[in-house]
């Protein structure tokens, strides 16, 4: 998303796509190394300073403030009385003989390796600010227990909507069900505000590690960590600037997003099922998305044909759906963007993530190619400008609020790339990882997409129940894949040609619906 060269020049996911081979990109470090500024689509592009701040660890003050991403998590949880919608559950199986000794031991080790497995938030003087805990003081929350495997499904699913203290409870816990015959599942329950996608990856496999190691009666032998999470959220606020000052990098961005999301659609004009609440709730459901792997291959193909990326197609399509649905023509779709532009944060378990506003112009019935077009450049322009928190691009923005749907957007579109992380203990057979149904909906809708060559576009789509039936979301889903599979294949037809019927509502809408004639005989009025 964000390269800094070793030239000390700073490019985005945009310049690669308007530079795309290696002479091409090179005459284009070349003109921004000999301008001060470039200007590039009305906003001000410059080098990223050679003195920028170093992304290091280093001394930390005595209030040990959030990054923007955690404060939002943090107020949002305030206002969610004892709820569990940023709840983060992953239940993993496993066949074979546990060293629970060893487990705990290496979950220990875990939690001493990473900080915001044993950091707690509190509010001084109203602001909250990290309390890291010292290894001593803590002792991670491992819970063991047979269970009878008819249970199992309900048992992790109670455990996965325990409602987290943050101000006082570490936000990591590992429930493990032994189902007998050698077989058990482990839940991983962690609460948002210390982790995303990306963390899981390092999560496993320091997990992974500690527990070989402790099997074998040692501690783990791995590479100090080069910075913490507090040693990011300190350099966050460093590197952003100020907020008014026009020509820092936040005001670079902010400036961008007052311009680009002016006049945005109050709320998006699909039809719920119900009238939205006063106040939104976070009833939810999840629906089960399995595209198949030949659809992905076809979304990789037209991706390389036009010059984008598979998300940018998925993107399109989920617009041209959502128009077709009756959304309307300006469509807008937060998407989560990973954050971790330095490499040195790679191996880090925390919470990155920003969430980033897609906005699509469908007017004109477009072909899907000409759409593919306005997308491709809009998010590129967005992504090119994300290093701006949500909440900052909320208040610059100042849409009217309301507490009954989210601000700027209400469905969210996340697409991640390969299988998912999985988790191998030493001498067990695992069965894989999978992520659990809280029940809790953040969005109105929220498509949970995972592309991988293997096993294809899979994931979940999220509903709010307040606002949808099952039959509805199922319908959606259903139109979505739809549109998808119509407009890979003709991707030069229009949106209006593209259909979003099956053939069993077709028949409904144009036959039994329409099949009003009626015998009236040869009577007169009179």
């Amino acid at each position: 998303n964000h390269i800094h060269t070793q030239t000390n020049t700073h490019l985005t996911i945009r310049d690669i796509f308007h530079h795309p081979t290696p002479a091409t990109l090179a005459h284009h470090i070349e003109t921004l190394q000999a301008n001060e500024t470039a200007q590039d689509g009305g906003y001000t592009l410059g080098r990223w300073p050679a003195a920028g701040p170093p992304l290091t660890a280093g001394p930390r003050p005595e209030r040990l403030p959030l990054s923007f991403a955690q404060r939002r998590l943090w107020l949002l949880s305030g206002l969610e009385d004892k709820g569990t919608a940023y709840n983060v559950p992953m239940a993993a199986r496993f066949r074979g003989e546990l060293d629970l000794p060893a487990l705990r031991q290496a979950l220990a080790d875990v939690v001493a390796r990473h900080e915001p497995l044993r950091t707690v938030y509190v509010a001084v003087d109203g602001e909250p600010v990290q309390r890291v805990l010292p290894t001593g003081e803590v002792v991670p929350y491992l819970e063991h227990r047979r269970t009878d495997g008819r249970r199992l499904d309900a048992e992790l699913t109670a455990a996965a909507r325990h409602a987290f203290d943050l101000e006082r409870e570490m936000p990591l816990r590992i429930t493990v069900l032994d189902t007998g015959a050698g077989e058990f599942t482990v839940l991983f329950l962690l609460h948002h505000i210390a982790t995303d996608g990306q963390s899981l990856g390092p999560l496993f496999a320091d997990l992974s590690a500690a527990y070989t190691a402790r099997c074998a009666g040692r501690a783990p032998n791995w590479a100090p960590l080069p910075v913490q999470y507090a040693d990011y959220a300190l350099w966050q606020r460093r590197a952003l600037g100020d907020a008014a000052d026009e020509n820092s990098p936040l005001g670079r961005d902010l400036a961008f997003w007052r311009k680009t999301l002016a006049d945005l659609p109050e709320e998006l004009g699909l039809v719920p099922d119900r009238p939205r609440p006063a106040v939104a709730g976070h009833r939810g459901a999840a629906l089960p998305v399995g595209f198949g792997a030949e659809l992905y291959s076809r979304i990789e193909t037209l991706a390389r044909t036009e010059r984008c990326t598979p998300f940018i197609v998925v993107h399109a399509a989920l617009a041209a759906a959502l128009t077709r649905l009756g959304a309307g023509e300006d469509i807008p779709l937060g998407t989560p963007v990973a954050g971790r532009g330095d490499e040195r944060l790679a191996g880090l378990v925390g919470f990155f993530v920003n969430t980033v506003v897609l906005r699509t112009d469908t007017s004109g019935n477009p072909s899907f190619s000409e759409l593919l077009n306005r997308v491709r450049a809009a998010d590129l322009d967005a992504f090119a400008h994300q290093g701006a928190p949500f909440d900052q691009v909320l208040e610059a923005v100042a849409p009217r609020r309301s507490a009954s749907r989210h601000p700027l957007f209400q469905v969210c579109l996340a697409l991640e790339n390969g299988g998912t992380p999985q988790l191998r203990l030493a001498g067990l057979e695992s069965g894989g990882v999978r992520v659990l149904d809280t029940r809790s909906a953040k969005f109105d809708l929220e498509f949970l997409l995972r592309g991988d060559r293997a096993e294809g576009l899979t994931g979940g789509l999220v509903y709010n129940r307040d606002l949808f039936d099952e039959a509805t979301a199922e319908r959606l889903l259903a139109t979505f894949h739809r549109v998808l599979d119509q407009v890979l294949s003709a991707p030069n037809r229009s949106l209006s040609e593209v259909p979003v019927l099956s053939e069993v509502e077709r028949e409904l809408v144009v036959q039994r619906w329409n099949d009003t004639a009626a015998e009236i005989g040869d009577g007169t009025l009179n």
